[in-house]
């Protein structure tokens, strides 16, 4: 039967209307690092299931997504992780088999992966899995199929850079543009981050950064740059900390945040894009091995 991979259904809420500390629900679980997942199958087969790791199968199958999403993920994360090439045709009769599904629901999915880029269907040649320069990167489940698979190292560089470029700017125009609701939800994140990182609440700590960031972003008066928002959750999301993030859970991250906070309260876009340059410097570990955590819970 199918396995279910984890879903990318998104934290950032609007401003308004939410109850402060809203992450904060008993007592948090310590966390525990997840084993970095296993290398890919040497050569892709349908009659195997790609070896994803426990932490994995327990959040996707607690959450029971239909059998329709569940292929999308399947699918997805295979072809991201290289376990279905470029070029690999996808048979549906095969697929139905091999997953136990109707033709429908393999019709359907594979819309929804051609939509993303990562196969193309063309009369006569049937549907093909399409190389990495046509995906859609920035499609949140692509940014988290990768964070997860071989390529994790690419993302969490690429997403790096592209923060660095974009949230600097979305600071410095969000101090134009404050609203006291927002500003409040920003402090409020910016506590939470804190209370978090005393109790060891990785989880907690992750969300609220997710949220902080993409309010920040969405309140830049910038369309294009709120459209990206949700790049940016997404990236925060699935990390748990540097895997997808640039700045580390930490004390100099809490007080970064409150930085900013200070800065849009201010109306002063330079402090705040500044404060947004330092947070999100990247620091790397020598001699240290990367643990890619597990998937977020909902």
């Amino acid at each position: 039967m199918m396995t279910a991979a984890p879903s990318t259904d998104g934290y950032a809420g609007s401003a308004g209307g939410l109850n402060r500390f809203a992450y904060q629900e008993g007592a948090p679980a310590a966390p525990t690092a997840a084993p970095a997942p296993p290398a890919p199958a040497p050569s892709p087969a349908w009659d195997s299931e790609p070896d994803l790791s426990r932490s994995v199968r327990r959040a996707a199958t607690s959450r029971g997504r239909g059998l329709h999403g569940q292929l999308v993920q399947q699918l997805g994360q295979m072809i991201v992780s290289g376990d279905l090439g470029a070029d690999r045709p996808l048979v549906p009769e095969e697929i139905g088999q091999r997953f136990e599904v109707s033709r429908t629901v393999v019709r359907e999915s594979l819309r929804v992966l051609e939509a993303k880029g990562l196969v193309s269907a063309r009369p006569n040649v049937g549907t093909r899995v399409r190389p990495v320069s046509d995906w859609n990167l920035l499609d949140p489940d692509i940014i988290e199929w990768r964070a997860f698979g071989p390529q994790r190292e690419d993302q969490r560089r690429e997403l790096c850079e592209l923060r660095y470029t974009i949230e600097p700017l979305a600071a410095r125009l969000a101090a134009g543009h404050g609203r006291e609701d927002v500003q409040q939800r920003l402090q409020d994140m910016a506590e939470i981050m804190s209370h978090a990182l005393v109790q060891g609440d990785a989880v907690t700590f992750s969300r609220a950064d997710a949220e902080f960031h993409s309010l920040v972003m969405q309140v830049a008066g910038n369309r294009m740059l709120e459209h990206l928002s949700g790049v940016v959750g997404a990236a925060l999301q699935v990390s748990g900390g540097p895997v997808g993030g640039c700045d580390r859970p930490g004390e100099t991250s809490v007080a970064n945040h409150l930085r900013i906070c200070d800065a849009l309260a201010a109306g002063d876009g330079p402090a705040a894009e500044a404060a947004m340059r330092q947070l999100l410097s990247v620091h790397e570990t020598t001699g240290t091995e990367r643990v890619v955590p597990a998937p977020r819970e909902h």
